[in-house]
């Protein structure tokens, strides 16, 4: 029997459905599925939609995809649906695993996961952290998180940091992708062209990098000829570490936010 057959999605926004289009684009069957959403217009084909809690019934895995404010607004109604058979999987951003156990005390194993919207594509990165699980019940979880992307275990103490980097990322490279595009057409080019230009040279730049023996930093220096074209460009994204210093300071409000929103769940 693989697990889980059975799956409550509490919450269907853009993260949830992102989550649930993943899933059922690696196959998991569509029948798996129950959607409680009093919002959500329609489900996939297959999926059942509820616009109340379903009574009565137990499920394997219960994913939180609500607010993370709205927690304690449905944390009391959800206990009796996080029984000892349930693993309560949880995308809320700031809260911890000890906030979570306290919620759903009876709850098979509790699991934080930070994905970002490729995972609809299967595509993305996520960090994974969780309580009360057995290594065999955790590589379940590896196993069905597989189908979104590449689920990396870390430690809780470093969640933060996977969800500016990872999760809060995605939203980072768009502003650049952006950006390039608006330089392009500050160079002359038709707007539309401009963003083609800019996407395909992100995609193919990313897809590169995922395959290339050499780290990031090398292919820059590979692409860029001394006294040439892109070294240029180069000059001004490295003066005084400029690059560095943004992305760091990008990086640094979002896992403060993270924090201050934990601080505030406990």
């Amino acid at each position: 029997m693989s697990f889980p057959e059975k799956i409550l999605i509490i919450g269907c926004g853009n993260m949830g459905g992102a989550m649930l289009a993943g899933w059922l684009r690696g196959g998991v069957a569509a029948g798996s599925f129950t959607v409680v959403d009093p919002k959500l217009e329609a489900a996939p084909e297959g999926v059942r939609l509820l616009r109340t809690l379903p009574e009565g019934e137990v499920f394997d895995l219960m994913l939180l995809g609500v607010k993370p404010q709205m927690l304690d607004d449905v944390a009391g109604q959800l206990t009796a649906l996080a029984g000892a058979g349930t693993v309560v999987l949880s995308i809320l951003a700031g809260a911890e695993l000890a906030s979570l156990s306290t919620r759903f005390p009876d709850a098979r194993g509790i699991v934080r996961v930070m994905p970002n919207l490729a995972a609809a594509l299967g595509k993305s990165p996520m960090g994974v952290a969780a309580q009360g699980l057995s290594e065999d019940e955790k590589a379940g979880i590896t196993s069905f998180l597989t189908h979104l992307g590449t689920p990396e275990w870390v430690g809780e103490d470093l969640f933060h940091a996977v969800t500016a980097l990872a999760g809060s990322g995605p939203a980072f490279v768009y502003r650049i992708i952006d950006a390039l595009a608006t330089g392009g057409v500050a160079l002359g080019l038709d707007p539309d062209q401009a963003l083609r230009l800019a996407k395909s040279m992100v995609q193919g730049a990313a897809d590169l990098a995922m395959v290339s023996p050499y780290d990031p930093g090398e292919l820059a220096r590979r692409v860029a000829s001394p006294g040439g074209v892109t070294q240029a460009g180069l000059d001004v994204l490295d003066a005084d570490g400029a690059a560095l210093a943004l992305m760091q300071a990008t990086l640094d409000a979002a896992e403060k936010r993270s924090v201050e929103m934990a601080e505030a769940a406990r």
